[in-house]
């Protein structure tokens, strides 16, 4: 098969398991945060729920701009919610914040996991712009070695996915288990809140597929000149 055609073909792949997943989880969203749930309550009274349960009764819950922008900040240890999230009463603001919340009681009982993740965020942050840039560098100055030292800069955004894979779908799981033990949901409503957090996974799941997916396009264009 043709060099370009593997190339570019694999370009599209990944654009399209990127819009896919985009598409399904802000389609699962626009559906369920128009569907109120029954027993009327809101992502924050939700949240603040599960947190006091687990003995976090101390621990901020705040407003935050921007859409679908909802986290837990591990280092102020916060729950931040988006605004619909955060006022909304319907299943897509609940299970949001159930989500956060899983990501708080992971924090206080050390998933180790999630300790992985955040003791390498900052060699992430660090190669997710240099890996670039030593790859342009190298494709300019036609220095091989600088190619290869950026691609396995790459190579470490792909581990933190991979971290962060188990971290997102335990953080679900958690978030659901939550939801079912305090009752924050009517027992029909289960299955809407676990459509939502499993599209909410799945992201992360076509995140590693394209790093992968660019991972390899990269070895094959450089692999092809290196020859």
């Amino acid at each position: 098969m043709d060099y370009y055609v593997i190339t570019y073909g694999l370009m599209a792949i990944s654009l399209l398991i990127t819009l896919g997943a985009q598409g399904y989880i802000n389609s699962s969203y626009n559906k369920y945060k128009r569907v109120n749930n029954r027993r009327g309550i809101s992502g924050f009274e939700a949240a603040r729920k599960i947190l006091d349960e687990n003995g976090l009764k101390d621990m901020y819950i705040v407003e935050t701009e921007g859409f679908l922008s909802d986290h837990y900040d591990p280092t102020k240890k916060v729950v931040r919610l988006s605004k619909e999230i955060f006022h909304g009463e319907s299943i897509a603001a609940v299970s949001v914040a159930a989500h956060e919340c899983g990501h708080a009681i992971q924090d206080k009982v050390g998933y180790p996991m999630m300790r992985i993740r955040s003791a390498i965020v900052p060699f992430v942050n660090f190669s997710s712009y240099a890996g670039y840039i030593a790859i342009a560098i190298g494709a300019f100055t036609g220095l091989m070695d600088i190619i290869w030292f950026g691609i396995a800069l790459e190579m470490v955004i792909l581990a933190f996915q991979l971290v962060t894979l188990p971290v997102e779908i335990n953080a679900s799981k958690r978030g659901l288990q939550q939801i079912k033990e305090w009752s924050l949901l009517e027992d029909k409503e289960h299955s809407q809140a676990k459509t939502m957090l499993t599209a909410a996974a799945l992201t992360y799941v076509a995140s590693v597929a394209t790093t992968v997916i660019e991972s390899i396009r990269l070895i094959l264009i450089f692999g092809r000149r290196d020859d």
